[in-house]
């Protein structure tokens, strides 16, 4: 039937409807959950829209996409959530800091037969179904690289997290301070800070950085709030801020406005599209086990965007 429809397509043929029509109630059926954060985030706006997308995109299956945006961060509120989403679902997927009551949620679901898959950061659930994100440890490894190579003077980095329950931020900020340990002994590297995913939060931390210190050379933001060190980074003098080599994760329209200003140096990214087909195929794939096996590990790459190449 799929030769069929590609050759009616091909030649314009005006059944081309009625040939899909059948395909799509023929194709198996799929409802996948998916549990994002911060909805007045764009980034999550951006995950959102190619996943839908992705989903849409299915040739071999009808895939409904559902979508719950977590605003309140808390465990107890994630874990609620994700037992509401999962019982609504054939899978679900979930982007959340590594927490028990979490892990609980994860299993419940796992014994009522609704897979989870762990997206962009892992948790520590044995019984997760699957995860989908990048090297973290090359991730935080690149970023040491490009600000010890930008930086020749003594002086610090600064490494702000989300939270550091999350994994993949937890394992960059370590390969960054691995890095640096072998390979730029003149550079110290202070203890990482939690924005909370808040951008008045990280504002305030940088300020207070700023007007503290006087040997700030780089910055790695791999959580949220990046609009805050932005502001901060604006408002300090120019020759200070041309000092610093800011590495930040992800690229959103407050990224691009950061790289083309030149107060960003480079932004470590998921390549969103990609990581949007593979984390539904992926879902797709544990709801077609015949038996339920070891935690499945998709590795994305990750690109590089710099103000030269944006």
């Amino acid at each position: 039937m799929q030769r069929v429809q590609s050759a009616a397509e091909k030649i314009g043929f005006y059944g081309v409807g009625a040939i899909e029509d059948r395909l799509r109630k023929a194709a198996p059926n799929y409802r996948l959950g998916f549990l994002l954060q911060k909805s007045g985030r764009e980034l999550y706006q951006l995950f959102n829209k190619h996943i839908v997308a992705a989903c849409r995109a299915r040739r071999d299956e009808v895939v409904d996409p559902l979508t719950d945006f977590v605003d309140l961060l808390t465990p107890e509120n994630i874990a609620d959530r994700l037992l509401a989403l999962g019982r609504e679902c054939d899978a679900v997927a979930i982007i959340a800091a590594d927490h028990p009551l979490i892990g609980q949620a994860i299993r419940t679901l796992r014994e009522e037969g609704t897979p989870v898959v762990c997206y962009i950061t892992d948790q520590s659930a044995p019984e997760r179904a699957a995860h989908v994100g990048a090297d973290n440890w090359k991730l935080g490894r690149t970023a040491a690289w490009l600000i010890s190579e930008m930086t020749h003077k003594r002086g610090r980095v600064a490494v702000f997290l989300g939270n550091h329950r999350y994994q993949c931020q937890d394992v960059a900020d370590a390969s960054l301070r691995s890095y640096i340990r072998e390979n730029a002994p003149h550079l110290s590297v202070e203890d990482s800070r939690p924005t909370n995913e808040e951008a008045d939060e990280a504002f305030r931390m940088v300020t207070k950085l700023l007007e503290t210190t006087d040997d700030l050379v780089g910055i790695l933001m791999v959580g949220g709030g990046i609009s805050g060190v932005l502001r901060a980074l604006r408002q300090a003098p120019l020759e200070r801020r041309q000092g610093i080599s800011f590495v930040c994760r992800d690229i959103c329209p407050e990224t691009r406005k950061g790289l083309s200003e030149g107060l960003i140096t480079a932004a470590l990214c998921h390549p969103l599209e990609a990581a949007s087909q593979m984390l539904v195929q992926t879902m797709i794939e544990v709801l077609n086990q015949d038996v339920p096996t070891a935690t499945l590990q998709r590795t994305l790459p990750f690109d590089i965007v710099t103000p030269v190449n944006i």
